[in-house]
């Protein structure tokens, strides 16, 4: 037991540095200052009158507070367990040492996901997402392959606690989808996501084919940070084709009845967005200029760093060679990231939303 707690000791000393870094990284001090100034604008005259920065303010208080709350109790943990330890060894409580020691294995746990947040640095990491998949090389194969990706993303948003709405949504011609957009709403939802964007390979033996022979398909995902509307992007209207049509699949009574459904084309960039998940056109157009501002945005962000001409310089053809991950069901099983060199054998696990080491490692890389 004398070992236990020694090794128990050690690692509550190494817990305590860690937490100093993350106080650094999550910059707890600047969050307290920027809270109570938050808190002094909502007390000052006309601060309700004004829906759409009352609304910010709200959910930024609401985020830091959350931030803030979720260090300190993790710091309170790791106080309680240096007191553990200590009466564990005075009364040579063995029960209460192994009983110290799960709870320090869950805190680092709980530790590595927060220190996470402190590598997420750029300006719209904290931001919503909006996540679009496209079926590329190889048909009816592909369409599936994109839907079984669709599916994974979703159910890696359930894993972090994120809402998805979807926005546009396209069926295959025989099965699965020929392409679909959603927002992803939740905390850095942007600054977790956008190391996805990329070609995703998939060789497996087909269902669709008779003769049971193995396949490659490829569907591309692209993310963008969903801006908030202070953030100032022009859009000459003049240079945006507008075009009205009627929504497909699930939706409600009012799917096929009116041109509810938007697409805008930006002329300049080539940027195309489009969206049926609302129920009018008045709030399809809205999300459309939120998506479109939020690609533009990328755009010139991109611009900056690559000396490029536009977003879709950045994609590369969706085909042979240009995957940054691979998921391979036959002969074996794995699931490989060709940046980061991260790969996992339990593909099952993978598909149904089990990305966090691809995240982090990602994340870590940059």
């Amino acid at each position: 037991m004398i070992l236990m707690l020694e090794d128990i000791k050690l690692r509550l000393e190494a817990l305590k540095s860690q937490l100093e870094e993350i106080r650094g990284g999550l910059h707890i001090d600047l969050l307290h200052r920027e809270l109570a100034e938050l808190k002094e604008e909502m007390a000052a005259p006309g601060f309700w009158d004004d829906l759409g920065r009352s609304t910010h303010v709200n959910k930024r208080i609401a985020a830091i507070e959350g931030k803030i709350s979720q260090f300190d109790a993790l710091v309170q943990e790791q106080e309680d367990l240096e007191v553990m330890v200590e009466l564990a060894q005075e009364e040579n409580d063995e029960s209460m040492a192994q009983e110290t020691l799960e709870k320090l294995d869950a805190l680092v746990g709980k530790a590595e996901g927060l220190a996470l947040e402190t590598l997420m640095r750029g300006d719209y990491d904290s931001a919503n997402a909006v996540l679009s998949l496209h079926a590329g090389a190889g048909g009816t194969e592909a369409q599936d392959w994109t839907q079984m990706l669709y599916r994974m993303y979703t159910r890696y948003c359930e894993r972090m606690g994120f809402k998805v709405s979807v926005l546009d949504y396209l069926e295959g011609d025989e099965a699965g989808v020929k392409s679909v957009t959603f927002e992803v709403d939740g905390d850095n939802a942007y600054g977790y996501l956008r190391g996805e964007k990329g070609v995703h390979r998939l060789v497996r033996i087909s269902p669709f084919d008779s003769n049971a022979r193995r396949h490659t398909s490829f569907s591309s995902l692209d993310v963008a940070p969903m801006l908030e509307d202070d953030v100032e992007i022009e859009i000459n209207m003049e240079e945006v084709r507008v075009d009205t049509y009627r929504s497909t699949g699930a939706g409600g009574q009012h799917v096929n009845k009116t041109d509810s459904a938007v697409r805008m084309t930006h002329m300049p960039s080539g940027i195309v967005v489009s969206c049926q998940g609302e129920r009018s056109q008045v709030q399809n157009r809205e999300t459309c200029m939120r998506m479109l501002r939020s690609k533009l945005l990328e755009l010139r962000e991109r611009e900056k760093e690559e000396q490029m001409a536009q977003i879709k310089g950045e994609m590369k053809k969706i085909e042979w060679g240009s995957q940054i991950r691979s998921y391979v069901f036959q002969p074996y099983t794995m699931v490989k990231d060709h940046r980061t060199g991260y790969e996992s054998g339990n593909i099952e696990d993978v598909m149904n939303g089990g990305l966090d080491g691809f995240v982090t490692a990602y994340l870590k890389m940059q």
